[in-house]
């Protein structure tokens, strides 16, 4: 089975629909399929649900289908550092449902695992419990937090091989294993693709079980907040 694509374009072609569920890798601006978005951007799908720990910044990542009003909605935990985001979802034109970081990656792991629900402490007594079911165990509150499973997910590792086994770098490790496990179809752009063979084992991230389409290209570096000294 062919997995190796020659663009993000074409690795994304036949899976993009009007109001799909996406889910994205990324933290901060570490691990963001920066390619993969930008050809949703040029696809013109709209009305898209994305879920990922946050939005990126104005004109990198999720950021730039902002600009354009592609996404409905998002199931983030972090909002800050975007203001056409916070604009967007002052104003009403854009939903968002707030996840706690850890209840999100779990959300997304659980549908990965095809586990339906599950209890969590988090957010019991705070507007996350909202309209939620409640239940005890053991004479404590849990709230019950359903599996993300999302038509797509979008992703970026280090290195990978042919077959979709993946490494990630760092804290792009964070979203991007749960992200890819919870789609349906996943698609991962990486650094550096090599042969079967070429990765430790006892080193993979990621199950090539879980991908289904990857290209290679060049990515930007950025940093999140700069902090430098006078000299």
């Amino acid at each position: 089975m062919k997995k190796v694509y020659g663009s993000a374009a074409e690795a994304l072609d036949g899976l993009l629909f009007d109001g799909m569920t996406i889910a994205a890798g990324g933290f901060g601006l570490c691990g963001i399929p920066e390619l993969l978005l930008q050809a949703i951007k040029e696809a013109g799908t709209r009305n898209l649900t994305f879920a990922s720990n946050n939005a990126g910044v104005d004109d990198f990542g999720i950021g730039i289908l902002l600009q354009t009003r592609q996404v409905r909605k998002m199931l983030s935990s972090y909002v800050g550092e975007n203001a056409e985001f916070m604009r967007q979802y002052l104003s009403g034109e854009l939903e968002l449902e707030f996840n706690p970081q850890g209840t999100l990656a779990e959300r997304m792991r659980a549908g990965g695992a095809g586990i339906p629900g599950f209890y969590t402490k988090t957010g019991v007594g705070t507007q996350v419990a909202e309209g939620k079911e409640h239940k005890d165990f053991d004479g404590q509150t849990y709230i019950l937090e359903r599996g993300i499973f999302a038509d797509l997910s979008i992703v970026k590792a280090w290195k990978a091989d042919t077959t979709g086994n993946a490494i990630f770098r760092k804290t792009a490790r964070n979203f991007n294993p749960p992200a890819a496990m919870c789609g349906k179809i996943c698609v991962m752009e990486v650094e550096e693709i090599v042969e079967p063979g070429q990765l430790d084992p006892d080193n993979i991230h990621l199950p090539g079980i879980y991908v289904h389409r990857l290209i290679q290209g060049e990515h930007e570096k950025r940093i999140e907040q700069r902090t430098v000294r006078a000299a």
